[in-house]
């Protein structure tokens, strides 16, 4: 007989949706766990999420499973900007909610940044700090807006600028807020990109603002770029999706982080 919070003995077939569904629900879980759970041996535990595995339905990490490959490579932005769009159109409304009447600010690079940059209309006069080309060319045309492009070493691939020159100018500025995209947000590993100097960039745009304002859709949870930003403790609030599971919210906000969900 089995003990109260033990499974059942299960069939293979069984024990692997079982699997599955512990991930969907958790997002990650251990082998350990799991032989433990199913009364089984880790060697056993490790051919389930072998072969789950080869059928593209996990990715198995140092001695444990999550649903999805947490690695990310870099992608044009041309490529970038036709994924999840209502997304992060939505998610860029959201955050220009949040500028205030004759505010300053900082926004990084990215594709949500752009809808973002779409989406802001400033009550009073704004300055803008950025290291986006694409943001510059949209606030540039308005007579509210004042927009500081920082200078320095352009990236192809993001249309935006990087490099020691841009980190300079930052160190003369104080802003209230700085709003960054990323390509990953994982709940030990804090925010990356999967550029070293963006990373860089985008450190030293935190230390030029009082809050920080993450827009990130629900696909970057629980992925990780090649570069590390910062912590989740450097950052005030995330902005993302109503795809984005509850597990992550509940994390967050456990960490005294504001998330504002939008529905898209």
């Amino acid at each position: 007989m089995n003990k109260p919070g033990e499974e059942p003995l299960l069939s293979l077939p069984e024990r692997h949706s079982r699997i599955l569904s512990l991930l969907q629900q958790n997002g990650s879980i251990s082998v350990t766990q799991l032989s433990e759970l199913f009364k089984v041996s880790e060697v056993t535990i490790r051919k389930d999420l072998s072969y789950l595995e080869q059928q593209k339905k996990l990715y198995r990490t140092h001695g444990s499973a999550i649903l999805i490959s947490p690695y990310i490579s870099d992608r044009h932005v041309n490529e970038k900007e036709k994924k999840n769009v209502a997304e992060k159109r939505a998610i860029g409304a959201a955050a220009a909610e949040l500028i205030s009447q004759d505010d300053s600010i900082i926004i990084a690079s990215g594709t949500t940044l752009a809808f973002l940059a779409r989406e802001i209309k400033p009550v009073g006069h704004l300055t803008v700090i950025t290291s986006a080309v694409p943001v510059t060319q949209i606030l540039s045309q308005h007579p509210d807006v004042d927009v500081l492009q920082l200078g320095g070493i352009t990236r192809s691939s993001s249309m935006s600028v990087v490099g020691p020159f841009a980190e300079t100018m930052l160190r003369n500025f104080n802003c209230s807020k700085l709003f960054v995209g990323v390509d990953g947000i994982d709940m030990e590993f804090g925010l990356t990109t999967t550029n070293v100097l963006e990373a860089s960039l985008n450190d030293a745009m935190i230390n030029a603002a009082q809050k920080v304002v993450v827009l990130a859709d629900s696909s970057k949870f629980g992925r990780r770029g090649f570069s590390k930003i910062c912590d989740l403790e450097a950052v005030d609030r995330i902005i993302t999706d109503s795809g984005v599971q509850q597990l992550y919210l509940d994390r967050l906000r456990e960490r005294g982080i504001e998330v504002t969900v939008v529905d898209a």
